[in-house]
């Protein structure tokens, strides 16, 4: 590869530095220059050709997925995974169906990989308005699924871990339905970024059709091998609710949105966004109950702090703020769930959906 001459790479300086300036009171300047700072870095360095190859493709998927999501972005999206082989005529592709029917009419949209089985059967069940479907672009024929197919909500993707990064990234929960190994890893996938605190937290839910024994038997090995060995904490099962309950399915994520709103990280301190304010006997009971995941310090009430003053649509909640230990999140859902049924007056039925 041939390196830019000292002049041309001036001129590339100089042309930064111009946009720059005219981007001077736009609010992501800084992770714009990083950026692009970061793309003029490489083009400084003896990089292959196929390294420019799977840059550019990578910005053009992010490109699209960001544009399609956009119009989107106040309403809360259900992830649904599950096989692909699963025909019309199984009780699993049935309860899928209805799981993203109960979901879209409590206000969510539905996002699914556009194939067949119990991809299909949730954009059939959410309907054409209120689906997703994020496609694999593959050496053979890739079609999207019916029920998706031909919608501007389809969206196309190169690559595996662009694609995967959308499912989480706009995911406000996931469901996932028997599957083979793509489920499977798609499941524990999720597990880890609950459990590394890189996704979430966001209600899990394994559903199974009713008398099915496919998480049951999953959820056997992983207390068996994994968390009676040591290899997990006792509480990460509290990241996923398993169920073969229709009803209890769609519940546990709007219960999940009952109060609970959304959380961030300002510094070290982790504020959650709540939907109403919390009384002090209740803070209290959460300080008695929780103390073994802070760091330092207790959990306060707060209102929206300085740092946060450019997130408009959360500006007006009350928060809680605590230095979490940034380790235990099957506890940190343990306490997202205590402080959810302690809202008592807040219906679980108002609007989860919004964000």
């Amino acid at each position: 590869m041939t390196l830019p001459s000292s002049s041309e790479s001036n001129v590339l300086n100089q042309q930064l530095d111009k946009l720059l300036a005219e981007l001077s009171t736009h609010p992501a300047r800084k992770y714009i220059q990083r950026a692009l700072e970061a793309l003029l870095r490489i083009s400084a360095s003896d990089t292959e050709p196929l390294n420019w190859k799977i840059l550019t493709a990578s910005l053009e998927d992010l490109e699209q997925g960001f544009q399609r999501f956009y119009p989107y972005r106040h309403t809360r999206k259900i992830a649904i995974f599950g096989s692909a082989r699963t025909s019309p005529q199984q009780a699993e592709y049935k309860i899928a169906a209805d799981f993203a029917r109960c979901m879209t009419q409590a206000g969510f949209m539905v996002i699914t990989g556009a194939g067949g089985g119990i991809m299909q059967a949730g954009n059939e069940g959410a309907g054409r308005d209120n689906s997703f479907g994020l496609n694999i672009r593959l050496p053979f024929e890739q079609g999207a699924n019916s029920a998706i197919n031909g919608d501007d909500k389809l969206i196309d993707f190169k690559y595996f871990f662009t694609r995967k990064l959308f499912f989480l990234k706009e995911s406000d929960a996931i469901a996932l339905f028997p599957g083979g190994f793509g489920t499977q890893d798609e499941a524990f996938e999720t597990l880890t970024l609950c459990q590394t605190g890189k996704y979430g937290p966001v209600p899990l839910v394994l559903v199974d059709k009713p008398g099915g024994d496919y998480w049951h038997s999953w959820n056997d090995y992983i207390c068996r091998q994994l968390k009676d060995k040591g290899l997990i904490s006792p509480e990460d099962p509290s990241l996923y609710t398993i169920t073969d309950r229709l009803d209890t399915a769609c519940q546990t994520i709007k219960d999940f949105y009952r109060l609970y709103h959304s959380s961030r990280y300002v510094g070290k301190l982790f504020v959650m966004r709540l939907k109403l304010e919390l009384s002090d006997t209740a803070v209290e009971s959460l300080n008695q109950e929780f103390s073994d995941i802070l760091v330092k310090g207790k959990i306060s009430k707060s209102s929206a702090l300085p740092e946060e003053m450019q997130d408009l649509e959360t500006i007006t909640l009350p928060r809680l703020t605590f230095y979490f230990n940034q380790k235990s999140l099957g506890r940190l859902y343990q306490l997202i769930s205590k402080v959810n049924q302690l809202a008592d007056c807040c219906s679980a039925t108002e609007h989860p959906e919004l964000k």
